[in-house]
């Protein structure tokens, strides 16, 4: 029997059902699975305040998490594969997450592993993933395959109904926009991926460093996003940096500074990301290049290939 570890953290539910639907045929496969769900402490509130909301925003991104709870396992546990479910906060793998992979309790189970990863946002998860395998690989595991699950709704559309949804609660349709998050029939497709685990670890598979979950559309890569995001990035490791020295996490005399920020992000918003659209748009023939090289990338190790998907209709 193969052993299977879980590692998630899902705030609004998401996830979880994801990562149900995903871990279903493994264990009527007859695969030991064990579900471990990171609980921070103290814990994140969802929905959120405005101001909570924010206040995350620096320590995610300078990868300073708060701590987790213990994990339930045994201290001697040992697993041949490990999965990781994790969402994104401000373009970089949410607090939790980091927590456990910068714990020594994440080395040691990550230790020699392989590792799986399984992301759901908005739709900008490619920095994000940078920062995970880094933090993976600094483990000691061997990330071999990666599924991003993403909100097909517009650009525009989840501009608005994500933000609504992270801080009411509510993610239904309104006024002509389509619910947040990622669909139901996606989350329902997620067991194909769990399908093809069991299988490849039937064949020992897991142990060959080689993706498992190839042909099956892993990932969908946005050429568009790709520059937009380390743009991003970049942007919110000075801010994040700023916002730090004001104060730390949970203090009001960084309220401030995290205000501008918030103007600084509608602006952008409104104003500069419409406008670098238009200008990746027109010069797409000296980008293009560079753009299918980083779309490469980021497709890996799974790849967006769908040559197996007929397999598991």
């Amino acid at each position: 029997m193969k052993n299977v570890l879980v590692v998630s953290y899902s705030q609004s539910g998401q996830l979880a059902d994801i990562v149900s639907a995903l871990t279903r045929p493994l264990r009527e496969a007859g695969v030991s699975v064990q579900h471990e769900v990171l609980c921070p402490e103290p814990a994140f509130p969802f929905p959120w305040s405005f101001f909570g909301f924010f206040d995350v925003f620096p320590e995610s991104v300078r990868l300073d998490p708060r701590p987790n709870c213990p994990l339930t396992l045994a201290p001697d546990a040992a697993f041949d594969l490990v999965i990781l479910a994790w969402p994104v906060w401000f373009l970089s793998p949410a607090q939790p997450m980091t927590a456990f992979l910068q714990s020594d309790e994440g080395r040691r189970l990550l230790a020699g592993r392989p590792v799986v990863s399984v992301v759901a946002c908005r739709n900008m998860w490619l920095t994000a993933f940078d920062t995970l395998k880094t933090l993976v690989a600094e483990a000691g595991g061997r990330l071999v395959d990666h599924v991003a699950f993403t909100d097909r709704a517009s650009a525009l559309a989840t501009f608005i109904t994500t933000p609504r949804w992270m801080l009411t609660g509510r993610r239904n349709g309104f006024f002509g926009l389509p619910p947040a998050g990622v669909d139901a029939r996606q989350v329902a497709g997620a067991a194909r991926f769990g399908e093809a685990l069991a299988e490849a670890l039937g064949r020992d598979e897991e142990q060959d460093g080689q993706p498992m979950l190839a042909g099956l559309c892993a990932v969908k890569v946005v050429p568009h996003l790709v520059l937009s995001e380390r743009a991003g990035q970049r942007a919110f490791r000075f801010w994040s940096g700023l916002v730090r020295r004001c104060g730390r996490a949970g203090q009001w005399r960084r309220l401030p500074a995290l205000v501008l920020f918030v103007l600084y992000l509608v602006t952008m918003i409104v104003t500069v990301v419409p406008l670098n659209l238009v200008v990746q748009r027109l010069a797409a023939p000296f980008l293009a290049r560079r753009v299918a090289v980083l779309t490469r990338r980021y497709e890996q190790p799974s790849g967006a290939s769908d040559a197996r998907m007929a397999i598991y209709d």
